[in-house]
């Protein structure tokens, strides 16, 4: 009798963690482990995990497209991606121009703003015009880093033929900069991000050089998806001032199959813990209602739409 009385006992536990969790567990497909992502997605992962039941995986990837990808596969529910990326796979163009259109996804989210962080460690380089005929990372071929830096180079008059391109991922171009093989690279990131504060703290030649005035006016005027951004003065050692550069939105999405019921309760996990999530990663200080729900162009969740209804705002579900 003890023995059967045992087992039970631990049936019933195995069925109340079920229930506690509600059965459901995700993999969000985040970015490298130097970004922005993979850190941020991790913390946002745990606390939709201890506030909605639902366990959360993240883990490291190449970042917005593969993470659509991966939804669009199966491998992952949850990813985060780059809000002009997300635009670029539901319309089935530029770095999804070749592989169609996917629309197997939904937006949760907008999170914070993905800042276009222009670096370089050459004291020639000053603005964007500088960057003709230098070796340039633009990142990875078809990434959303390559057409963020196609359309600051094309702002500026200038086209990747100007320049001696590479075309490298996050970690590559971080690595060659800081070996100097490089004068510059694109890498959009919210700031601020960890692979340039280690290269700020190990070369002191390492500068952000603005993408302003003109350029920016271009670019948001071709691009409704880019706005105008400043990274506040002193993110970076020695940024002794503020410097202007333009941003798209870091993303939340979800498989557009996802139960509705969760989603509503893993996007009030997120909004009804802004404060908590502040207060572990400085991205969380830009969690806000209105930053969630504009300048988004693929449909919300129905779950997450019915979160922000109850909040007042109604979004486009689909």
């Amino acid at each position: 009798m003890k023995r059967i009385f045992s087992v039970l006992l631990v049936l019933a536990m195995v069925f109340s963690l079920a229930a506690c969790s509600g059965g459901t567990t995700m993999t969000m497909g985040t970015g490298s482990p130097t970004g922005t992502y993979y850190a941020y997605g991790g913390i946002v992962g745990q606390y939709i995990t201890n506030n909605a039941g639902i366990k959360v995986n993240a883990v490291s990837t190449g970042g917005s497209k593969d993470n659509i990808q991966g939804i669009d596969a199966g491998d992952y529910q949850l990813g985060t991606v780059q809000s002009d990326v997300m635009h670029y796979a539901w319309n089935g163009t530029r770095s999804f121009e070749k592989d169609g259109k996917i629309e197997t996804f939904r937006t949760v989210a907008g999170l914070y703003a993905e800042a276009v962080q222009l670096i370089t460690v050459n004291p020639e380089i000053q603005s964007v015009a500088d960057l003709k005929d230098k070796k340039v990372s633009i990142g990875a071929p078809g990434s959303g880093v390559y057409f963020n830096a196609m359309d600051v180079l094309a702002a500026a008059g200038l086209s990747e033929n100007d320049v001696k391109p590479q075309y490298q991922n996050f970690d590559e171009s971080a690595d060659a900069l800081k070996d100097g093989k490089i004068d510059a690279a694109f890498i959009v990131a919210g700031a601020p991000t960890p692979a340039i504060t280690e290269l700020c703290m190990t070369n002191a030649n390492t500068r952000l050089v603005p993408i302003d005035g003109a350029i920016a006016e271009k670019l948001m005027k071709d691009n409704t998806f880019y706005s105008v951004y400043k990274i506040p003065a002193n993110t970076y050692k020695n940024q002794a001032a503020d410097v202007t550069t333009v941003t798209v939105k870091a993303t939340l999405i979800v498989s557009a199959d996802a139960d509705e019921e969760a989603v509503y309760k893993l996007t009030a996990a997120i909004f009804d813990n802004i404060e908590a999530i502040s207060k572990e990663h400085a991205k969380g200080a830009e969690l806000s209602l209105k930053n969630a729900t504009e300048g988004l162009t693929v449909p919300f969740h129905a779950g997450a739409a019915k979160y922000f209804k109850e909040k007042g705002i109604d979004v486009n579900a689909g």
